[in-house]
């Protein structure tokens, strides 16, 4: 993995899309030491997060990491999710920040050398484009590892740089030992940062 310590470089994390990566490869992301990690790699100016938040719930299991993100380096992007009920009956989620994000992308890239962005999906390859256009590198992070594939052939060729989810996962594995639990209001948190938990499946288009 090629980075450079003089770089300006920015993180943009879906992060409905590196929660699926995570779970398929078996591991809860500690967030603190993700930014620590990239932060001994490069000159961090900026870490975004894009998660969709369900908002008629009184208590979501997704706020305990979105409060955590906003006071610990992170900027955190969020929008109200959509609750549909698929065609067995389930309630679904449908959460896409694409546009935040590929809006956000662009405005900074005038000011940075480089931008991680963690996801696979395919739409973003002409965002990366774009981007690259401007003379910004792009790393993309997601994992070829799962099966199925997590990051889209068309986005990794057009990075460049790919990263392989799984190879720097040690480096911000939380330990498995903990439990996955939500600490209940008022009681002492369980973990030193949230895993994601998202209570229901999530559908990333």
């Amino acid at each position: 993995m090629h980075f450079l310590p003089t770089e300006r470089t920015a993180l943009f994390i879906d992060g409905a899309n590196l929660y699926s990566a995570s779970r398929n490869l078996g591991f809860d992301v500690d967030y603190r030491n993700l930014l620590e990690y990239f932060r001994r790699k490069a000159h961090v100016i900026r870490a975004y997060y894009y998660s969709a938040v369900v908002e008629t719930e009184e208590y979501s299991p997704l706020k305990p990491l979105t409060d955590w993100l906003a006071y610990n380096g992170y900027t955190l992007v969020t929008k109200p999710a959509k609750e549909f009920t698929d065609a067995t009956g389930r309630r679904r989620i449908k959460g896409n920040m694409d546009i935040e994000l590929a809006i956000d992308m662009l405005e900074l890239a005038d000011k940075i050398d480089h931008a991680v962005l963690f996801s696979g999906d395919s739409d973003f390859r002409r965002l990366v484009e774009a981007v690259q256009r401007r003379g910004v590198r792009v790393s993309v992070v997601s994992s070829i590892r799962t099966a199925p594939p997590m990051v889209a052939d068309e986005l990794r060729r057009q990075a460049d740089q790919f990263v392989e989810l799984a190879e720097i996962a040690p480096e911000f594995t939380r330990r498995q030992m903990e439990p996955r639990t939500v600490s209940r209001p008022g009681s002492p948190p369980l973990r030193q940062t949230p895993a994601e938990p998202y209570a229901e499946p999530h559908d990333a288009d």
